[in-house]
Formats: structure tokens, C-alpha cells, sequence
């Protein structure tokens, strides 16, 4: 602020000249209507000859004042105009300078806020003798100020809105200035915010390199099983399953090379290509199923064209649903554990509506013409609606058949029985071919890629027909034990041992009464698989693998799988051999009665 009567300035060629007060007061004044980008900067000043004396103004050399004129300044510039202000004292420069230099960021982006000022009638103009305004005066706010500009500011500052608010307008709107404690805790949810963020882009990393990883591994996993697979079957085309430059099979892929097959994975192999169904057998079957297959899509035609003839003549919208809707293979079948001489396989044929008598006598009627039409063969068509099923038989050899069982997923609900046709099928048959359906899902999904599962299953169920005291045992409840076994293996199992973990599962007493049981994966309610069998076959079972595990401790493995004793392939075991065999053994021939005697190293293979 200048206080003196007379101000020094100097000009621009470096002259110094003294100018009278009034002078100063003129060239520093600017009336009300100059524009407030070319208005100069207005100072108070003590006028000792006029008679009129100005009071100091508080706000003259606040940071308002200088942060106006210092945007402004920024304005001018940008806008390109060239307008000079009145040169100030250079006390005043001094203090300018240091108030810009210490202007924030905030503090310019809220000055260029776009906000309506308010209380235009409420700010005063003071003037002196000759009229000049001096200073402007707010009477909401008890203040005063020298610069337009810093009125401008004033109106659209947050006090004298607040102010403008509390006694004129209260629906004035006025932005809430938050406190610190507020900004802290605003600070502090968005670091939150910012680390949860954080931590869930790393989840989503963590987990898609999982997902590539288990990818990898099933990628190994399923190029391992292949090559196991081709090194079972080069062992098959060979004689007793042999290898022509010793028993090696295949290196892997992950960890050491396997280890050479044991004498039990010779017998288990041989076993399963004895009891493998021939070319022929599965070439008859496939047949047959594919012929059916055709012969029920053409009887679905035809029965869905009946019913929308029907539903025109009664002027009514067609059925969008078939009544037949389509047909799947169940059982061995569809889990691929056919075995040499089956010649019975199960498919189902899936309804829009519960199966009735009607339907089945229906789809008895048009199936032989629709199987004319499919192949020249001739079959023999028969419906049985006691087993809610019909069969279909091939008459040249081998004589094959198919048994179709209906059913519809509306079966299962219960409330809707009341209103059921009279001839519905057998509720009972219908939900056993749905669980079927479920069996033959999960086992192709859980069963089929597991290693050395599906020949297990296979060799049971060729046990289960030679042996009478195995026969009671059924079939999905074997299933579910072979794959439970083998799955719960620290590493894949060669089919030998896989064979005797099986056993030895079964000898531990898991089918006897108070055992844990077998529950069935394909239910929501509880349901043991064991049920059927009986407290005796339960015991009998259970004894029969006690007495099958020894045998194969023995290495008599050949008696359990109902087979002969194989010749030995390797001839190093005959040279190690004839040096403690007794003097009656010492030709270097095989004895199986003398297997008990031998040196146990030279058979853990």
C-alpha cells in the first residue's frame, strides 16, 4: 500500500520522475465501466490536499488481491492484448512477487471455476470528492476491496455465497468445502479402493496363469496316455505280449523313463486282449446301433407330422417340441467296456411328454417300414411294455439286439402324477434309463481318461461272469469303486497294480454291512450303490478278494484271471535262475511249482 502523498515511478528510457498525488490517483483509478481485463490495479491512498481521507483498506495487500491480478496477468497473456497496467512502488513489486511465487495449482483451477456470482445489490461503491471509486464495500460480509476483479471473485467466493445464503436466498446452492479430517478419510478409502484393485489384477494374473498351466499339464497328461495307449497295443499285436528287444515300454514325457512292465502287467494285458471284443463283434454292433439310430429319427418325423396335422385341424398353433426327441447309448456301450460275446446293448430314446402305451405300440408299428427304407437287412421289432422298452434283433449272424427303453425327463416329477394318462409306462423303468443317461455322462467323464481304469473294469466284469460268487456284484457300484481306487492313487498306476489295488480296497471290508458303502455321485439324495447285495454275498465277495490278493502275492496272478501260466520272455532271468535252482530244475526250464522258491528279486520288475 502507498501511503505517501507522492509516489516515485520510473519510466521506460530510465528516468526518474515525482508525480503528484492526484495524478497518481488518477492514473490508478479506473472508473466502473472499464472492462476488468484492461483495468488497472487499484491502491488506497491518504489525499492530504483534497480533504478527503480513505481509510486502509485490510484486503489491499491480501493474497486475493494479488492472486486476481496475477490472473489477470495470465489472461492478457493468453489472449495476446497488450495492456499496461500502472507501474507499482517496488515495495509492493516485491510483495507481489513473493505471494505469485508461492501460488499453488489448486488455488489457479478453482479461480478458473464456472460460478454464477451472486449479491450484486449488497456490494457498495465508495467513492471520493472528484467521484473516483475508491474501494468497494460488501455489506453481507462487513468487507471491503479495491479491485473489480477481486469483487468479481468475492461474488463468486464460497463465504459470501454462504453469507448470501444465510440471510437472502437459503435454496442458494453452495458446494460443501470438505474438512481435513473428510479429504483424510476420502484419501484413505480411495488408497483402499486403489489396493483392492491391485490385489484383484493380481488374482485375475495368478489365476490365467494357473488356467495356462493346468492347460499345459492336461495337454502332457493326454500325450502321455497316448503314447501308453500305442504301447499297449504294439505290446498286443505281438505274441503273449511280449517285446522283441526286452520289455521297455514308451519314455515319458514328464519325469524318468517307466519302468519295465511287471510279470502281473503281462498277465493283466494278455488277459484283456483274450477277452477284448473282436473286429467283427464291434463292427456288427456299431452297425446295428447306427441303423436304429436312422430308423427312430425317420419314426420321429413321421409322429411329428401326425401331430401337427392334428393340432391344424383343431385350429390350433403346432407343438414346437417333438414327441420323440431323441435317442442315446447307455450302458457298456457308451462307457466303451464291451467285451467278447455281447451281444445285448442299451439305448434310450428321450420324450417330449411321459411315455405311454400308446406311444410304444405306435413306434412298434412305423419302426420295421422305417428300417426297410435304412437298410436292406431284416430285423425283428418287438415292444415289451412291462419293461418299458422295445427290442430289436437282427436275424443273420452274429444276432445282434438292441433294447430301447422310453423315457422323458418329466418322469421324475411328482406333483404332476395325479394327471397322467392310464397307460403311462412303468414310472420305475423310465427313471432307471435316466440314471443311465447320468451314469454314462459321468464316467466318460471321470472314468474314461484315467490311466489303466477302463481294462480294470473290463477284467471285473470278466470275473464277475466266470465266477458265480463275483456275479451278484453290480455293475455301476464296481465302477465307482475301480475308479475311486485308482484315482486316489499318488501317481498312475500300470494295470497290475492298479489290479491289486482294487483288491485290496475290496479285502479292507468296504461292501461289508456298517462299512461306509458306496454312494452314488449321479443323485442328490444319499443313495448306496451296495444296496442290492446281499449280507452274505457281501462276506463272500470280500473273502474271495482276501483269497485273490494272495494268490497274487504268489505270483499265481494266472489263476485269478482264469487264464494259463505264460512262457517267461526274458531269457536273463533263466541264466541268473539256474545258478540256485536245485539239481532237478537245472535245465533252465520254467516251473511254476517251484515259483515260491525263487530268488524274490529276480521278479520285482
Amino acid at each position: 500500500m502507498v501511503t505517501q502523498t507522492s509516489s516515485l515511478s520510473v519510466s521506460s528510457t530510465g528516468k526518474t520522475t515525482l508525480s503528484s498525488s492526484s495524478t497518481t490517483s488518477s492514473m490508478c483509478l479506473s472508473s466502473t465501466t472499464s472492462s476488468s481485463s484492461s483495468s488497472p490495479y487499484l491502491k488506497a491512498v491518504n489525499i492530504t490536499g483534497g480533504g478527503v481521507a480513505t481509510t486502509k483498506n485490510p484486503l489491499a495487500t491480501g493474497s486475493k488481491l494479488q492472486t486476481t491480478a496475477k490472473m489477470e496477468e495470465a489472461r492478457e497473456e493468453m489472449k495476446g492484448e497488450t495492456c499496461k497496467p500502472a507501474t507499482p512502488s517496488s515495495g509492493a513489486s516485491d510483495a507481489k512477487t513473493e505471494i505469485c511465487d508461492s501460488l499453488s495449482t489448486s488455488a489457479l483451477i478453482a479461480l478458473q471455476s464456472d460460478v454464477q456470482p451472486v449479491g450484486h445489490d449488497y456490494v457498495e461503491e465508495v467513492r471520493n470528492d472528484e467521484g473516483k471509486v475508491i474501494r468497494f464495500h460488501c455489506k453481507l460480509c462487513e468487507c471491503s476491496f479495491n479491485d473489480p476483479n477481486a469483487k468479481e471473485m468475492h461474488l463468486k467466493g464460497r463465504r459470501h455465497r454462504l453469507q448470501y445464503k444465510k440471510k437472502v436466498n437459503p435454496d442458494l446452492q453452495v458446494e460443501v468445502k470438505p474438512s481435513i479430517r473428510a479429504r483424510k478419510i476420502q484419501e484413505e478409502k480411495m488408497r483402499k479402493q486403489m489396493q483392492k484393485e491391485e490385489y484383484w489384477r493380481r488374482r485375475e494374473e495368478e489365476e490365467r496363469w494357473r488356467m495356462e498351466m493346468r492347460r499345459y499339464e492336461e495337454d502332457m497328461y493326454w500325450r502321455r496316455m497316448e503314447e501308453e495307449q500305442h504301447h499297449w497295443d504294439d505290446r498286443r499285436r505281438l505274441p503273449d505280449g511280449g517285446y522283441p528287444q526286452g520289455p521297455l515300454g514308451p519314455p515319458g514325457l514328464l519325469g524318468p523313463p517307466r519302468r519295465p512292465d511287471s510279470s502281473d502287467d503281462r498277465y493283466v494285458m494278455t488277459k484283456h486282449a483274450a477277452i477284448y471284443p473282436s473286429e467283427d463283434e464291434l463292427q456288427s454292433i456299431q452297425k446295428i446301433v447306427s441303423i436304429t439310430e436312422r430308423a427312430l429319427k425317420l419314426v420321429s418325423d413321421i409322429i411329428s407330422d401326425q401331430e401337427n396335422d392334428k393340432e391344424e385341424d383343431k385350429e390350433k398353433e403346432p407343438t414346437k417340441d417333438r414327441v420323440l426327441k431323441g435317442v442315446m447309448r447307455v450302458g457298456v456301450l457308451a462307457k466303451g467296456l464291451l467285451l467278447r460275446g455281447d451281444k445285448n446293448v442299451n439305448l434310450v430314446l428321450l420324450c417330449s411328454e411321459k411315455p405311454t402305451e400308446g406311444l410304444l405300440t405306435c413306434i412298434v408299428e412305423h419302426l420295421p417300414k422305417q428300417l426297410t427304407l435304412v437298410t436292406p437287412d431284416k430285423y425283428e421289432v418287438k415292444g415289451s411294455v412291462e419293461e418299458a422298452a422295445i427290442v430289436l434283433t437282427s436275424c443273420t449272424e452274429p444276432k445282434m439286439q438292441v433294447t430301447i427303453t422310453l423315457t422323458s425327463p418329466v418322469i421324475r416329477e411328482e406333483t404332476g402324477r395325479e394327471g397322467d394318462p392310464a397307460d403311462v409306462l412303468d414310472r420305475q423303468k423310465c427313471l432307471d434309463a435316466l440314471a443311465a443317461l447320468r451314469h454314462a455322462k459321468w464316467f466318460q467323464a471321470r472314468a474314461n481318461g484315467l490311466q489303466s481304469c477302463v481294462i480294470i473294469i473290463r477284467i471285473l466284469r470278466d470275473l464277475c461272469q466266470r465266477v458265480p460268487t463275483w456275479s451278484p456284484f453290480p455293475g455301476w457300484a464296481m465302477e465307482l469303486l475301480v475308479e475311486k481306487a485308482i484315482n486316489s492313487a499318488s501317481a498312475p498306476l500300470s494295470p497290475g497294480d492298479a489290479l491289486r489295488r482294487v483288491f485290496e480296497c475290496i479285502s479292507s471290508g468296504i461292501l461289508l454291512p456298517g462299512g461306509p458303502g458306496l454312494l452314488d455321485p449321479c443323485e442328490k439324495k444319499p443313495v448306496d450303490t451296495l444296496a442290492p447285495l446281499g449280507e452274505q454275498q457281501r462276506e463272500d465277495i470280500t473273502s474271495s478278494a482276501q483269497f485273490a490278493l494272495r494268490l497274487l502275492a504268489f505270483r499265481q496272478i494266472h489263476k485269478v484271471l482264469g487264464m494259463d501260466p505264460l512262457p517267461q520272455m526274458n531269457p536273463r532271468f533263466n541264466i541268473r535262475n539256474s545258478r540256485k535252482r536245485r539239481h532237478d530244475n537245472s535245465d533252465g526250464t520254467d516251473s511254476f511249482e517251484g515259483e515260491g522258491k525263487k530268488d524274490k528279486k529276480d521278479f520285482d520288475n
